[in-house]
């Protein structure tokens, strides 16, 4: 999800339902949102459907919790705001295999070394604009996951970046993202001990979002 720039991101009820009204309601974001969910699935099936146990941060209001779900995956949703994973919950529908924790990963995170089988991290990592506070998330995912980490970044692209510059202008967009250079992504995961397995981007040439599968060295 994307987080609006602020002091204090963690959403309110209200908020929590403003955001999930509006937030893919454009024909544009729903192409997002339906391309998202297809490189997702497609990542899902080739892990295998081997029982897995997976974190979702930050979940936001579960926008991909059936699809983890459906695979027969345990799933923890996390998140900052308490309204949020509240609501993720709320939206699968499921009771024993979906619990929900609220937890700031830049504090840390609150679960054992090796807790979850899979990391699925999802319109977070672009919103981290020094590389030393990335450096930290990274290290932390790599804590807690003991196999792969599902990570999408925005890759340095002059057409999403002259795009992102029109809408600020015209005000259309108050968020601030980081974009990164492919070189940069790899040493960056590379230091924190992951290996790049795949790489999906989300429109090839237009959007700078790509989709990394990352597994532990």
């Amino acid at each position: 999800m994307d987080i609006p720039k602020q002091s204090n991101p963690a959403f309110e009820k209200h908020e929590v339902e403003e955001y999930e009204k509006r937030r893919y309601r454009g024909q544009d974001q729903r192409l997002v949102d339906r391309r998202e969910r297809r490189i997702l699935r497609k990542i899902l099936r080739e892990l295998g459907g081997d029982f897995l146990r997976v974190l979702d941060l930050p979940c936001g209001y579960g926008r991909f919790s059936r699809l983890v779900l459906d695979k027969g995956f345990s799933l923890v949703s996390s998140d900052l705001s308490f309204h949020m994973v509240k609501r993720a919950r709320e939206k699968s529908g499921e009771v024993h295999l979906h619990s929900a924790v609220v937890a700031d990963a830049k504090q840390g995170l609150p679960f054992k070394n090796g807790a979850f089988s899979l990391l699925l991290c999802v319109r977070f990592f672009h919103h981290l604009h020094e590389k030393k506070e990335r450096e930290s998330i990274l290290s932390e995912f790599f804590r807690v996951c003991s196999d792969w980490l599902i990570l999408s970044y925005y890759q340095r692209n002059w057409l999403h970046s002259l795009q992102r510059k029109l809408r600020r202008r015209l005000k259309k967009s108050k968020t601030m993202i980081k974009m990164v250079s492919r070189q940069e992504f790899y040493e960056e995961v590379g230091v924190a001990g992951f290996k790049v397995v795949s790489v999906s981007p989300l429109f090839r040439g237009i959007h700078s979002q790509h989709v990394a599968l990352l597994e532990k060295k």
